[in-house]
This record gives C-alpha cells, sequence and structure tokens, in this order.
C-alpha cells in the first residue's frame, strides 16, 4: 500500500501545480478508477492509507491488534482515525450558534486543555510513558487517542488539543456499554448520509445540510445519546492493571450509582422513591431557552450543552461567567438538607429532634451536636468516588452572643489547606510507599485509606463537641455548611504552579440553629426543616451506615409511630434489625410492611434474605422472582436469585441470573465468581477460566489494608475519620510529625 500510495500523492500535486484548478478533474476521475478497481471509496482508500502509515511508527505497548488499550476506546473498523476526518466545533457551529456557545464553555470543551489536566497527565507520562495516558485520553481526548497521536515521536498535527471532546466526538459514536473507561465503538464522523442512509464523509455545505436536515439527524443522532448508559461510557471508569502494573481497581461509578438510586427507578432499594425517572441528561442537560439560532432546539429550547456540574475552576479560569454562575446556582440546587437535629449534654442521652423538643443549656455545659445531612438532589454520591483532589467538607462554627468563638471545625488556614480534622466528603489514596498519592497519581494506588463520599439518598451524621466557657452570654449560634471547591490546596498550587492558588468556594448549603442559656422550649415546626417523621428517618439512614444498629432501630420505630401507614418504615426497622443479624427481628417487621402492601418489592427483597439465612430457599427464590418482575435491571435481585439457585445446586438457573447482573455491570465481583464455578460445572471451561480470571484481577487484595493502616499511622488527625462513628472536638490536636508524601518530617 505504502509504495503505491506515496507516487499517487506525488502525482496529485504534480498535475495541481501544472493544470492548476483543472487539476481538479484529473484527481476526481483517479479517485473513481481506484474506487472502481479496489471497490472502495476514495475517503476509504485515503483512511486505510492514513491508519496503516500511523502503524509503522506506532507503539504497541499493550498488544498487537490492542492500539488504544489501557482504554477502552474501539474505532468501527480497528483502524487509526485521521484529525483532519474530524469536522471541527466552530464548522458545526455555523448553524448550531447556541449550542457551539454553550459546548467552549463546558468541561467537555476543555477536557484536555486545562493546566491541571495537562500537569496531572504529564506526570503519568514521565514516569511511565506516553502510550499509559491513553488510559485518560479515551475521555479527555478521543481525537487523540483514534489518531494514533499518543506514541512516541508522534507527528500528528495537534491542533484539536483545543477542542478536547468536540461535536464531531460524541456525535459519531456508534455504540457503548456500561464497562467504562472509554468503552464507546467511534465511527468516521459524517454530518450526513446519502439517500442510501450510507455516510457522507467530510465537510459538506450548509445549504446540503439544510436542504437534507432528516439525514443530518439520521447522521449525528442516536436514540441512546439520550440515555445514561451512553453517558457511563466515559463517565465510569476502572484502573487496569495495564495502568498500573498492580491489579483492576474501580476508578469512578457514577452510572451504577445512578442505576442503583431512586432516580432511576431501577432497583427497589432506595431509601425515597421519586415520582419520576430522571437519568444523566435530565440534570446535566436541562433544555434551556435559546438566546441564538439553533436549528437543534424545540419549542424555542436546547438541550444544554453546558453540562453543567461542578468545575468552579474551570468557569473562573477562563472566564465563563455565565457558566460559573449556573454552575454555583446548581451546586446549591436543593442537593443538600442540613439538620442540626440533636444534642447530648455532659454526656447524657441525646436530645431530638431540636426545635420541637425542649432543651435547656447553660454555662458550663459540654454539649455535642449532632448534625445530620442528607444528599437529597444527586444520583450519584458526593463526591463522585476517587475524586480525591476534589474538596467538599462540613464546616461548624458555634458562637455566643458577643461573638466569640466556641467552636470551629472546617475552617480555611492561612495556607488556603483545609482544617485536616474536617469532615471531608472524599477519600484517600494511598500508595506503595504508604504515603498520599497527593497529585492524583491514581495510577501509584494500592488502596483508599477511607471515603467518606455521601451516597445518593442517603445521609451522614456528623457530631461535634465543644464546651460553653463560663461567663457566656447566651443566645448561642451554630452553624453548619457544606463547602464545595474543585480541588484541594495542594493540588492546585502544583497545577497552577503558584502558592497559595485561590479558587472559588461555594457554600452549597447553610443551616444555623440559636440556642438561650437556660430554657428553650418546643415551637412549631422550621419551614427550612423536613417532616418529623423524615427528620427521624434520616438519622435513622445515617445511624445505620454509622454501624449503630440499636440507635437505628429506635429512629425507624420513631417514623412507625408518626406513619403507621407507612410500609417502608416498618421495612427500615427490618433492614436495621437484619444488619444487626436479628432475623426474627427482622420478619416481624417484614410481615407489617406487607401487610400495608403485600406487594412492596422491596420488603420481599429483605424478607429473601431472611428466609435464605433461615434456611428456606424456596420461600426466598419465590419472593425474589417477584421483585426481579417488579424491577427487572435490579442487579440485586438478579444477583440474590443467583446466589439461592447456585446454592440449590440449579447452575443453569444460576448461570441466566448472574449473566443478567453482568448485563448490567460487566464488572460485578459476585458473577464474576460465581459464574467460575457454574460454568465450570456445566463444562464450559473456556468462560470459566475467563471469569475466573476476573474475578482474581478483581478481588480485594487482602495485603493492601496495611498501606492504609501505615499511612493512618503516621497521620493521626485524618484517622478519627475512618470510624464510622466518631465525634469532632473542639480540643486541640497535634500536628503530624509526617509530610504529605509519608516521610517523617526531619
Amino acid at each position: 500500500m505504502k509504495s503505491s500510495f506515496l507516487p499517487r500523492r506525488i502525482g496529485r500535486l504534480l498535475v495541481a501545480t501544472l493544470l492548476g484548478t483543472s487539476a481538479a478533474c484529473f484527481i476526481a476521475a483517479l479517485h473513481t478508477s481506484t474506487a472502481y478497481a479496489t471497490n472502495e471509496s476514495p475517503q476509504t482508500t485515503q483512511r486505510h492509507a492514513y491508519s496503516q502509515s500511523t502503524a509503522e511508527h506506532y507503539s504497541y505497548r499493550f498488544g498487537a491488534g490492542q492500539p488504544f488499550l489501557p482504554s477502552f476506546a474501539a474505532t468501527g473498523n480497528g483502524e487509526f482515525i485521521d484529525p483532519k476526518s474530524f469536522p471541527t466545533a466552530k464548522y458545526c457551529g455555523h448553524c448550531h450558534q447556541q449550542a457551539h456557545d454553550e459546548w467552549r464553555q463546558s468541561a467537555h470543551a476543555n477536557s484536555f486543555r486545562t493546566p491541571w489536566y495537562t500537569r496531572n497527565v504529564n506526570l503519568l507520562t514521565q514516569e511511565k510513558g506516553v502510550e499509559f495516558t491513553r488510559h485518560c485520553e479515551g475521555c479527555h481526548n478521543p481525537t487523540a487517542l483514534v489518531s494514533g497521536a499518543l506514541t512516541k515521536g508522534s507527528t500528528v498535527d495537534r491542533k484539536f488539543d483545543e477542542d478536547g471532546v468536540t461535536c464531531s466526538v460524541c456525535h459519531s459514536i456508534q455504540k457503548t456499554d456500561t464497562r467504562g473507561t472509554g468503552s464507546y465503538v467511534l465511527g468516521q464522523p459524517a454530518v450526513l448520509v446519502d439517500e442510501n442512509g450510507e455516510p457522507i464523509y467530510g465537510e459538506v455545505s450548509d445549504k446540503a445540510i439544510l436542504t437534507h436536515l432528516d439525514r443530518h439527524s439520521q447522521a449525528v443522532m442516536k436514540d441512546f445519546y439520550r440515555t445514561s448508559e451512553y453517558c457511563s461510557a466515559c463517565h465510569k471508569a476502572a484502573l487496569p492493571k495495564q495502568l498500573n502494573d498492580y491489579k483492576w481497581q474501580r476508578a469512578i461509578f457514577l452510572y451504577d450509582e445512578w442505576q442503583q438510586s431512586s432516580f432511576s427507578k431501577q432497583s427497589p432499594l432506595p431509601f425515597y422513591t421519586k415520582d419520576t425517572v430522571s437519568n444523566c441528561q435530565t440534570c446535566h442537560m436541562r433544555r434551556e431557552e435559546l438566546s441564538l439560532p439553533d436549528p437543534g432546539a424545540k419549542d424555542g429550547k436546547l438541550a444544554s450543552h453546558r453540562w453543567i456540574g461542578a468545575n468552579t475552576i474551570m468557569a473562573k479560569f477562563y472566564n465563563y461567567d455565565v457558566q460559573f454562575e449556573k454552575t454555583v446556582a446548581f451546586l446549591r440546587d436543593n442537593v443538600f438538607n442540613i439538620d442540626i437535629f440533636g444534642i447530648e449534654k455532659n454526656g447524657g442521652s441525646m436530645t431530638a429532634p431540636l426545635g420541637t423538643t425542649p432543651v435547656t443549656l447553660k454555662a458550663g455545659d459540654t454539649v455535642t451536636i449532632s448534625t445530620i445531612i442528607q444528599n437529597k438532589g444527586i444520583a450519584h454520591s458526593h463526591v463522585p468516588e476517587q475524586r480525591d483532589m476534589y474538596e467538599s467538607w462540613v464546616e461548624f462554627e458555634a458562637k455566643d452572643a458577643s461573638g466569640h468563638v466556641l467552636s470551629h471545625s472546617g475552617a480555611l488556614q492561612a495556607n488556603g489547606e483545609i482544617d485536616p480534622r474536617a469532615h471531608n466528603f472524599t477519600n484517600r489514596l494511598v500508595n506503595i510507599r504508604g504515603g498520599l498519592n497527593d497529585l492524583h497519581q491514581v495510577w501509584d494506588t494500592r488502596v483508599a485509606a477511607y471515603n467518606n463520599t455521601i451516597p445518593s439518598g442517603r445521609s451522614q451524621i456528623v457530631r461535634y463537641q465543644f464546651r460553653i466557657p463560663a461567663g457566656s452570654r447566651g443566645p448561642i449560634s451554630i452553624t453548619t455548611r457544606v463547602n464545595y471547591r474543585r480541588f484541594d490546596q495542594h493540588f492546585i498550587d502544583f497545577a497552577m504552579q503558584k502558592q497559595h492558588y485561590v479558587q472559588p468556594v461555594v457554600v452549597m448549603a447553610s443551616r444555623t440553629r440559636t440556642f438561650q442559656l437556660g430554657d428553650n422550649p418546643a415551637a412549631a415546626p422550621d419551614p427550612a426543616d423536613n417532616p418529623l417523621w423524615m427528620r427521624w428517618n434520616n438519622y435513622g439512614i445515617a445511624m445505620l451506615d454509622a454501624q449503630q444498629y440499636a440507635e437505628s432501630v429506635r429512629a425507624f420505630e420513631q417514623v412507625a409511630a408518626l406513619r403507621p401507614d407507612y410500609p417502608d418504615a416498618f421495612t427500615n426497622v427490618a433492614i436495621a434489625n437484619f444488619q444487626w443479624q436479628r432475623y426474627d427481628d427482622s420478619r416481624t417487621s417484614l410481615n407489617k410492611a406487607l401487610a400495608l402492601n403485600p406487594h412492596s418489592a422491596r420488603a420481599l427483597y429483605y424478607l429473601a434474605l431472611v428466609e435464605r439465612n433461615q434456611g428456606n430457599l424456596d420461600a426466598a427464590i419465590a419472593n425474589l422472582r417477584e421483585v426481579a418482575v417488579q424491577f427487572p435491571r435490579s442487579r440485586d435481585a438478579h444477583r440474590e436469585l443467583g446466589f439461592s439457585y447456585y446454592q440449590q445446586h440449579k447452575y443453569d438457573e444460576a448461570r441466566a441470573e448472574y449473566e443478567n447482573v453482568q448485563g448490567i455491570d460487566p464488572d460485578d465481583l459476585a458473577a464474576h465468581y460465581i459464574l467460575s464455578i457454574v460454568y465450570r460445572r456445566l463444562g464450559m471451561n473456556d468462560r470459566a477460566a475467563h471469569e475466573a480470571a476476573m474475578f482474581a484481577d478483581q478481588k480485594d487484595d487482602p495485603t493492601a489494608s496495611t498501606y492504609a493502616l501505615e499511612y493512618l499511622r503516621k497521620h493521626t488527625e485524618v484517622a478519627n475519620e475512618t470510624v464510622p462513628w466518631h465525634t469532632h472536638s473542639d480540643l486541640p490536636v497535634q500536628p503530624s510529625t509526617a509530610k504529605r508524601d509519608g516521610t517523617p518530617a526531619q
């Protein structure tokens, strides 16, 4: 191919020089004769030539025929795609002015060029090599990946870097699956198809598109673009062994969290239910009124191509004022409910819920405040998993009437760092040296020392203890805030190569209660509070997640007393008792729930677990079947049903259920394990070996916890956060004697 291709290019150049505009006719004829001889279009011939030429100088670091690993991205025919084949965003913006204007300010458009991203990915290049960055660029810069630019000595013109994830990337994806890490198939871009539905490659005139809008839509739109599964291709990711030379590790799984949340309505297990289904696009592509012309709009509104999320620093850095304003509004849009719920005095029992229950305070009291923070507005965790350098934390402050600060946790220090004792919705990724991966070097990760992210629909309890000094004057005001900034100070200083770089801090939610010194009688419910039953319910959820099962049972029993017609109140009592391994008590509560709603899938699911734990497999299977009928996309129902069949040695039935699980989540660990056994017993040895290998790679490393223990031993100021039930005290804590990388201070 190479020897015949180069003379043809030279010939075209000579003809163009000698004949000027008439050369076009000659070249067209040459194209036609070549296509006729090879039964290929000129564009296909050119793509083959580009791909072959690129392959000759490409590093297949991860194996022949695997050009894009560690990303799961693929192209339609496995070949590289010439970056010139991608129409620019500016070209699309000729007509789609509104979409282009919004896209330019989005995280997609700026996915590669931001200094914090390039500094981080350059660390990977320096440490391991440019080939390893394919893992990142499959989602941050797909054009660089599929063009073959990510190889040592590449000569690809990378002017496309400025456009990041551009229009013609997203609108050329032919297929996705839910493995994530760039699990999409990218076709060669086309903005129009011919009368036979065949793609017309390259730029075409605006007039041609406007004349055939139906063919344009056929070329660039597919129904699955409107699904969360489409977004999962990148908004779910793993760290494979090819990247870290260690083992498979889950990085982020926003799709899975959404799929199991109340927003998707695909699972019976969330504590609350929604009236309607919301997917990724519902929240992140809300339809907005047009301010610029755009033929993609319907009824004067366009699905926003800003993809508003939580990237506050990007909008500030590039002076995208509208993007910033909308981002801040999005972060404050009913995401959290903060409930200053209870108070303990001098080591006594808790008085709660505050506001509707009388309490007496006096100077000299040592008080512990229990604050409940409910993630009610996000379909995934806050912050999403392994966003170790993102920063959202709780700030707590107590003051007396003279303004004297009695307690303050979560304040920003002089160097821009957050109080190390603050309750932070994050995790800490520890490397093989027992130090912190403080610059998001996820390829060096061995274990998360702890994970305080707050899942969708769940609540966390955060407790603060302080003393009201003698001589204090009331009232005492107590304020709790949930703060957010994009990056921790250490990372952003590294990224911007500037000490104490200032980035915006957004107060996502705030709540204040005041207490008189003396009697505080019960009052009417505060409109800022949830209904009384829900306050108890959120407290019960928080206690359940804090492994305080007795208190969780007590809280849910309060809900049942307030709402005796609410089946989930009794189911929640049963869940707490089940976690407490009190199976008979759990059954009693589940029977009460089913008496109110005989077809409650949530109650039936937990009753099935009780039945199985007590040896009643047939009853468990009957209940799980009903749950799976009501919720065919419930991975939990299929997994537990499959395990029940497995216990009965019904291997065909078990196989079917675990394959259903893998249809929802291809990386479900239990499915890998059980299928490795089931396939072998069914004589399917090749498939058994594959599942066994996947399980071996993806299971937890039993030695990894030693890295976390080593880190926490050196960083006592954060060790408190690893304990499910703990208190933040205003007593001073000795500073750590270790540096951020884990080595002792000199």
